[in-house]
Order: C-alpha cells, then structure tokens, then sequence
C-alpha cells in the first residue's frame, strides 16, 4: 500500500494573500493530486498545520481550500486522515479545540488531536500530533506501547533543523522515539533529519527563507517502508542578477521573463553601465506581472571575478543577523537568541508582502 504523506499546507498563509493560494492550487491541480491518480494512491495523511492562522479563518481561504484539497479528496474517495499540528489550534496547552473539529466535525475527515495507533493495510502506524502539556503523559505512553515500528507525527525535536542553518535549541530529545524505525513529521519548513526522524518539510515556498530550498510531498511504501520524495518544481521567490558589462543590447532584450509572473523577484544589480538597458530589461520584467519586484544595488561585491562569486558571496538579512550575533560576548546565549530572531524574521515575513 502506498500512501501520500503532506504536511504544513498552512492554508490562508501569508493573511490570506489570493497569490498564493492561487500559487498553492496549482501545485495541487498539476502535481499533487495528477501523481496520486497516475498511481492509483487513495489514501492521504497530513502532519499537521493544515491552516495558517491559530485562531481563525477567513471564508475566502476556507472555500479555497475545499475547493483544491478537501473537496478533491472526496471526489476521489481518498482516505483522508489529518493529524493536528501547533498552528491548528488556538492554545498552548491543549489541542481539544482545533482546525479540523471545529471546520468539519463528524465528516469523511479523519483527525487526530490524540495520540493514536492507526492500521492500514495491516501495517499500523502510531499518529501524534502537537505534544503540549495536557498530552504529554498520554503521548509518552503511546510510544511506550504502540506496535507501530513507524510514527508520523508534528513534533518539535531538539536538534533538528528549522530552516537552513537554523537548529532548534528546544523541544523533545530524539531519543523519545529511538523504538521506531522511521519517524516523520511537520512542523519545520525545512527537509532534514536527525537520527531515525526525517523532517518531510512543507509543499511549497512561503516567504523568502524558502528561496532554492527544494519543496515537494512524499509517498511511503507500507510493503517496502520506502519513502519517495516528489518535488514541486514551481518556485515563488527568485533573484535575477542583472550585468551588462561585455553584452549586447539584444542579449537584455531577448531576457525571457516568462517565468517570473505572479511571483516575487529580486534583482541584483551587478554592473549596469547603460542604464536604458536596465529600464528595457526592467520593463520586460513588469510586463509579465509579478507580485513584487525589489531591486537590490550590490555595491559589496565589485571586487569579485563572476557572477557565480557574487551569488557565492551575497548575504541575506538573516545570515548578517547570525554573523552579528556570533561576534557578541561569550556570556550572551547566542544559539537561543539566533533561534529568537530567527523566528521573529520568519514570522514578519509570514505577515507582510
């Protein structure tokens, strides 16, 4: 038996931005579901975060979410199981109020606020979702009893990596889950993995700590315990580095910017001697309509042979932060303030276009 594994689909991200729903649905219409069809896959289970906001949501993003998830799992008569994840509910110390209970109630929808050892095809399988302190007790028990030899679950797992160069300095020890031969789960954006839990990272880009970091959905292979990675290959954030030094004029005007539109872009200017050359390729870019456009002087890097070094050598917001915070006093807790401000960055970017 085969069986789709997605998680942090955080529907209504980014307040509820109708970009990117649009941008989730076809990763929906042309990926997603085309792969489970083309396989005859009729069983789904979402790791948690199903929605963005904790605490509401607004009835455009619910609609669009029947329309390209929920809705389509019944139209296939696709076993869908969701279990409950730290944005889908309000608070803190428990997980009995959440998204799913509340939007769908006793329907086709299977979910999971509880610890619970499921079977499919024969092969159980031990779903926990978001740990807090009012199941904390209930989910070690669960790992200390269940059959299941493979747990999916939404866990914050000290160790693992939130983003790329960003290790989580808090949450549960792997050692918890050290009985099972293979652990999944949401909750960190970011594919990795730390002993036997494999991180599966979410489906798609949300803000720009996502740029050139591969998205996708898995599939897990009851018979063989094999798990397939599929990517998405649609991006939402790019740079484009722009350098007329040694090019011809119809060298900018044949730039193809075709696959920018509805997407956010950030252009570095390298060199630029001739600046109608950059008004021609900056209106060729505006023609096609993306969402945001930012256009980034690189006066640090003039020094450097190509544009390779350049890509190699340019430093985003939160890699300065990260360097800023590594040159402070040894008695400042750098790991847990460069998780702080990771986390602040991340969710500013979540918030605002």
């Amino acid at each position: 038996m085969k069986i789709a594994l997605i998680t942090d689909t955080h529907f209504g991200a980014r307040n509820d931005n109708i970009a990117f729903l649009d941008y989730f649905e076809k990763f929906y219409e042309e990926i997603f579901f085309p792969h489970l069809d083309a396989e005859g896959i009729t069983t789904i289970i979402h790791l948690g975060d199903i929605v963005d906001r904790r605490k509401y949501i607004s009835y455009v993003t619910l609609r669009r979410m029947k329309d390209m998830f929920i809705d389509q799992c019944e139209k296939r008569g696709i076993d869908l199981h969701v279990i409950i994840g730290n944005h889908d509910v309000p608070y803190k110390n428990t997980n009995e109020i959440n998204s799913m209970k509340e939007l769908f109630g006793d329907t086709h929808v299977n979910y999971y606020w509880k610890p619970e050892t499921v079977t499919l095809d024969e092969f159980p399988i031990l779903l926990m979702p978001w740990i807090n302190a009012q199941n904390w007790d209930e989910a070690i028990n669960a790992i200390d009893t269940t059959p299941a030899q493979v747990c999916f679950g939404h866990l914050d797992i000290n160790g693992a990596y939130m983003d790329r160069g960003n290790k989580n300095v808090h949450g549960m020890s792997a050692k918890y889950f050290e009985k099972f031969d293979l652990v999944c789960s949401g909750h960190f954006h970011h594919r990795n993995k730390i002993n036997n839990i494999q991180y599966l990272g979410c489906p798609y880009e949300m803000t720009w700590i996502d740029y050139q970091d591969p998205k996708g959905f898995h599939v897990f292979d009851t018979a063989t315990r094999e798990l397939e990675r599929i990517r998405n290959p649609y991006s939402m954030f790019h740079k484009v580095f722009y350098n007329d030094d040694g090019k011809q004029l119809e060298e900018i005007t044949e730039f193809d910017a075709s696959m920018y539109k509805d997407t956010f872009v950030k252009v570095i200017k390298m060199n630029c001697d001739n600046p109608y050359w950059f008004d021609l390729f900056m209106d060729k870019l505006f023609k096609v309509n993306p969402i945001h456009i930012q256009v980034v002087d690189d006066n640090l890097n003039l020094n450097l042979e190509s544009e390779e070094d350049i890509m190699d050598e340019a430093e985003d917001t939160i890699t300065i932060m990260s360097k800023y915070i590594e040159q402070m006093p040894e008695n400042v807790p750098k790991a847990k303030l460069d998780s702080l401000m990771r986390s602040l960055y991340n969710e500013a970017l979540s918030t605002s276009i």
